[in-house]
């Protein structure tokens, strides 16, 4: 298992990315837009990173930055921890196992999400790209949310 990155909501990125880039000194490392789904996400790194997570090595703070105005209440604005695992099915299988709710299933081969048992959501990514979609996760439906 692999650390990747915490994901954090925004509300305005300039504001945002003036406090994590320019005070903090984090370095933006990859950025992108996705008009269908009208957000942007922008990768930072901690400056001595920066090099090892181009190539994968190192965790990243994700601001996610939702286009269309939305209120964050409860934490929300804290979205996710993200993990990237050997094999998204065989690990989600272990995990449901020993009795962890899958709330967003690997239909496609790729990404599952499961919760804490404080509620905080992790992301489940599987190495290397997806998997062919398999039963019985392409029929799975999602349980709560995530």
């Amino acid at each position: 298992m692999k650390y990747l990155h915490t994901m954090v909501r925004v509300t305005d990125l300039d504001k945002s990315l003036e406090f994590y880039r320019d005070i903090m000194g984090l370095v933006e490392v990859r950025r992108m837009d996705h008009e269908a789904g009208r957000f942007t996400l922008v990768f930072l790194a901690a400056p001595d990173d920066v090099e090892a997570t181009r190539s994968g090595g190192a965790p990243t703070v994700e601001l996610t930055y939702n286009w269309d105005p939305e209120e964050y209440t409860g934490g929300r604005n804290f979205g996710h921890l993200a993990y990237e695992v050997e094999n998204i099915y065989e690990y989600c299988q272990m995990l449901m196992d020993r009795g962890v709710t899958i709330n967003r299933p690997p239909r496609d081969g790729r990404m599952a999400f499961i919760k804490s048992p404080d509620g905080i959501s992790i992301e489940l990514l599987h190495r290397g790209g997806s998997l062919e979609p398999a039963e019985p996760w392409v029929s799975m439906e999602n349980v709560g949310t995530w």
